[in-house]
């Protein structure tokens, strides 16, 4: 037996055996209820995973059939291998969807919110996995576009994507972040004049979080004093307690991220826009049930219609 096999997921094979049933990526797509480049998607990784081109990508004279000599050749084993997880999955009496779902989120997000969340998925789901993927904004987007075996993201975009759909789950406002005895800790109402010229620790740029503060200065046709930047905001406030500067985080009402620590929080209102999160999938694409499940359960009742896809 072979030392290493190819990993290929029932969702790729299916994939390829819909093209060569129906010889054309749209009407594939549209029986899979996928976008067309979801099922290309699948079908490159497919490929990739075999190391072999399995369907033709030119554009030209309409053919019999878009698959190349490898894909013939695949076909009666991609029939197979579809076959063999229908009977093994009625053998089990499992359906025949995915049991892991992976889920790639910010890492904010992960710590504060879906860590429980998947806690409590699992009592009412033992037999679901979850798969956490640790990624910026910006990477849950492109991570969703490009990998097919990644079901659901969780972030605050500035901009979803237009082949996104973004459903919304909570809002945070924004708080200046002070070590003890700071002088703004004692200042009755704080404005972004005053924090103009503090040494502020703020998020690496492409952050949803960076520009959110930095679109709130610039309105007041101010420029502010940006001496540190870093990845998260639990570190954030580690390096404020620390005595390295001042910052202005997003935070949860739990007080989650700041209880223990030596800082003092003081609300900034409305003078800057709110980071709203939420669950990202891709537009028009129908959800295993494994992911609807994890999405049911993730999303209240009254939030799962309200898609968009504008800015947030």
């Amino acid at each position: 037996m072979p030392t290493s096999l190819p990993s290929v997921s029932t969702d790729q094979v299916a994939a390829f055996v819909e093209l060569a049933r129906l010889g054309s990526l749209r009407q594939a797509a549209r029986e899979l209820h996928i976008t067309e480049q979801g099922l290309r998607n699948r079908l490159l990784v497919l490929e990739r995973r075999l190391g072999a081109e399995l369907y033709r990508k030119s554009r030209g004279p309409r053919r019999v059939t878009p698959l190349t000599e490898a894909g013939r050749q695949f076909l009666p084993h991609a029939l197979a291998f579809l076959d063999r997880a229908r009977q093994l999955a009625e053998h089990f009496g499992a359906p025949a969807g995915p049991h892991e779902i992976h889920v790639a989120a910010t890492q904010y997000l992960i710590l504060y919110v879906l860590i429980d969340a998947v806690r409590r998925f699992h009592r009412a789901y033992p037999n679901i996995r979850v798969r956490l993927s640790n990624r910026t904004e910006e990477e849950v987007e492109s991570a969703l576009l490009s990998d097919p075996e990644i079901a659901l993201g969780v972030a605050a975009p500035y901009e979803p994507a237009p082949q996104l759909e973004y459903v919304h789950l909570f809002s945070m406002n924004w708080s200046l972040v002070t070590p003890p005895g700071h002088r703004l800790a004692r200042k009755p109402r704080l404005s972004l004049a005053d924090l103009a010229d503090l040494p502020l620790i703020l998020f690496e740029h492409g952050s949803t979080g960076r520009q959110h503060v930095m679109d709130a200065f610039h309105g007041e046709g101010l420029s502010p004093r940006v001496d540190m930047e870093t990845t998260n905001t639990e570190i954030i406030v580690r390096m404020v307690e620390a005595g390295l500067g001042v910052s202005i985080v997003p935070l949860m009402p739990s007080g989650a991220v700041t209880r223990g620590r030596k800082v003092t929080v003081r609300g900034l209102g409305e003078q800057i826009r709110p980071i709203h999160s939420g669950v990202l999938r891709r537009r028009g694409e129908r959800p295993s049930d494994a992911a609807r499940a994890f999405l049911d359960f993730l999303v209240p009742a009254g939030k799962k219609g309200q898609t968009s896809s504008q800015t947030v």
